[in-house]
Order: structure tokens, then sequence, then C-alpha cells
């Protein structure tokens, strides 16, 4: 079973991923909590993973996440927000997070998302990502991070467009047909190329680079 904590401010959001999640057979969602909640709960029902609130009245998500991200063993930890462009993703993907989705996710999507964290895979809403993807106007950072992509083999741009795709080490393996540890390697060597510190920004300097579509089906650039 795949053990998952829900966290947020309103107990309405709560119940509603509860229930939608304790539907799946391999699911099981072990403790939802407010903000100020969430770290003790997490020291106490271990979960696999955690769907966080980026914003909350009591406890501020980024906070939240950097207490349980110091953790030992800390769960994978997804961001979980209302806003197609919340400037306050960018922060959390360098802050550790695994990934991001709407709180409007469709239901029987949420599951498979929940999985594909499990298995450590990336995952990215395509709302709230589509400005991410696209680097913050100004700053000049978007084309020079994305410029790094040339520095990757044939094989380790195939690898970086799977991570980016969501799919965990054992799924890229099956698909290019190498061992997991290989795979573990190769993306080893794209995080230390990139400079990134995850999987989640290599996805994203992946797409700011042209090699995934936008989510409105236009080259990420």
């Amino acid at each position: 079973m795949i053990r998952v904590m829900v966290v947020d401010d309103e107990a309405l959001v709560r119940s509603g991923f509860q229930l939608i999640l304790n539907a799946a057979e391999d699911i099981e969602v072990v403790a939802t909590a407010t903000g100020g909640e969430a770290v003790a709960a997490v020291r106490d029902t271990r979960p696999d993973v955690v769907l966080l609130d980026i914003r909350m009245p009591d406890v501020d998500g980024l906070t939240v996440l950097g207490q349980v991200r110091a953790l030992p063993e800390p769960p994978v930890v997804a961001m979980l927000t209302t806003f197609d462009a919340d400037d306050y993703v960018v922060t959390a993907l360098k802050s550790g997070a695994a990934g991001f989705l709407l709180k409007d996710t469709e239901p029987d999507q949420l599951a498979q998302l929940v999985r594909t964290l499990a298995a450590g895979g990336v995952v990215m809403s395509p709302k709230a990502s589509h400005a991410v993807w696209r680097g913050r106007p100004g700053t000049g950072a978007g084309d020079e991070e994305a410029g790094r992509v040339g520095l990757l083999s044939e094989r380790e741009r195939e690898v970086l467009v799977l991570v980016a795709e969501g799919l965990s080490n054992a799924e890229i393996g099956t698909r290019i047909h190498l061992s997991a540890g290989t795979v573990k390697d190769h993306v080893s060597a794209i995080l230390t190329k990139l400079r990134v510190g995850s999987r989640v920004q290599a996805a994203l300097l992946a797409q700011r680079a042209g090699l995934l579509a936008a989510p409105d089906g236009e080259p990420g650039r």
C-alpha cells in the first residue's frame, strides 16, 4: 500500500482527497492535517507521499516543506495549488518538492499521480507548470540554464525526456532496455551536468530547452 498524507487548511479539500484516494486499492490515506499539525503527523504516521497545500494561513506550505524535508528519511512531497501560475512553485521545487498539481485535478488522474510520486517519478500539473516552464521574464536564467542541456550525451537526453514524462527509473529502464541501476547512473549524471538538485528541476529545464511540447501543444520555447 502507498501511504499518503494530505495537508491543507480546508477540511473539505482534505476529506475530498481522502475519499478519492482511499477508493484506490493500493493507496491508503493514513492522515490528514493542517499546516501546524503536519510535521508531527508525518513523524507519527510515516507516509510515503505527502500532498501539501502551498498556501495556508496557519503555517506556510514552504515552511512545512522545509521542516518535512529535514526529517530523517523524509517522504516524497508534492505541492497542491489552486493557482495556474504560483510564484511559490519555483521556490518549492528548489526546496525539494517532487512536483506540483492543481487541487482541481481530475479524480481519475489523482491516484495515478500518487503512484508516480511513490515510484520516484515527476508530477507536474500542465496548467500550473505552463508559466514555470517558460521561466521568469527578465532574469535571463531560463535560457542560460536550459543551455546546459547541450552538455548531455544523446542517451542522457533520451533519459531526461523520459524523466520529464514522469517515468521512474525502473519504467525508463523498461522503455529503453537498460537496467534500473544504469538509469540511476544516467540520472545522477544529468543532475550534475544541469546543476540541479531534483528530477523536477531537470524536467523543467528539458521543457525550457524545447525537448518537450508545452501544455498548449506549442514548443516549450
